[in-house]
């Protein structure tokens, strides 16, 4: 058998590669930066995830399970999916009601089948009103109450974590199953950063700017929060 030359054996290993990369970031997991305060403080804005989009696959093989476990979607889950009145945008939100369960916001908490929620994790701008429930139905009012709504079968209503600041099921319904892209798994990286900032890196007019952009790199990156699991 005649020997590969250096130059094919590098041109098939890059191919192999993109393919593998390309396989990892489709089905596998991919890379999601939080662009809004919408979850917080437990997602904040320059956050940078992991999604782990295997996690909720349609198919299950022994196989598979056992090398990349795999399950239904469940509440408390936090989830990145495609924006149902613009499928070309990526949302992210946590799973608050599941398919065929009925759901009510009272005083901005939330009530699940006629018991209400713990969730520690929400945050509230302002408190609740405690305005009568019979009263008018505007769009902020929707903060403080919404429903009852039954969650209709494979579709799921979800809530940012902070209630008073979150475009989410409240405003434009539920989330299609088949809309859900993955779970969010880990932060990667976090950066508190200024809209210049990215705009200098690739286009470094001075060494100054250079200098200041491998400064804020440091100073600004959220160290305590590198490797952190979402949960």
């Amino acid at each position: 058998m005649p020997r590969k030359s250096t130059a094919r054996e590098y041109f098939e290993s890059i191919v192999i590669a993109v393919i593998l990369a390309l396989f990892v970031r489709t089905w596998v997991v991919q890379a999601f930066k939080i662009p809004t305060g919408s979850m917080e403080d437990n997602l904040l804005i320059g956050d940078h995830l992991l999604v782990n989009k295997f996690v909720f696959g349609p198919g299950r093989t022994p196989v598979l399970d056992a090398v990349l476990p795999m399950r239904d979607i469940r509440r408390g889950d936090i989830v990145v999916f495609k924006y149902p009145e613009d499928p070309e945008r990526d949302f992210i939100k946590r799973v608050i009601g599941l398919p065929g369960e009925t759901l009510e916001v009272k005083d901005k908490r939330v009530y699940i089948n006629g018991t209400r929620l713990d969730e520690p994790y929400v945050h509230y701008l302002e408190p609740p009103s405690g305005r009568s429930e019979y009263q008018e139905v505007t769009s902020v009012d929707l903060r403080e109450r919404y429903g009852p709504v039954q969650v209709p079968a494979d579709k799921y209503f979800v809530m940012g974590d902070n209630r008073d600041n979150s475009q989410d099921s409240r405003y434009w319904g539920f989330l299609p199953r088949s809309y859900v892209k993955g779970r969010a798994l880990m932060i990667y990286w976090s950066y508190e950063s200024e809209t210049e900032d990215y705009q200098q890196v690739g286009l470094v007019a001075t060494v100054k700017d250079l200098v200041g952009v491998v400064t804020h790199f440091f100073t600004r990156t959220r160290w305590s929060r590198m490797f952190h699991l979402i949960r």
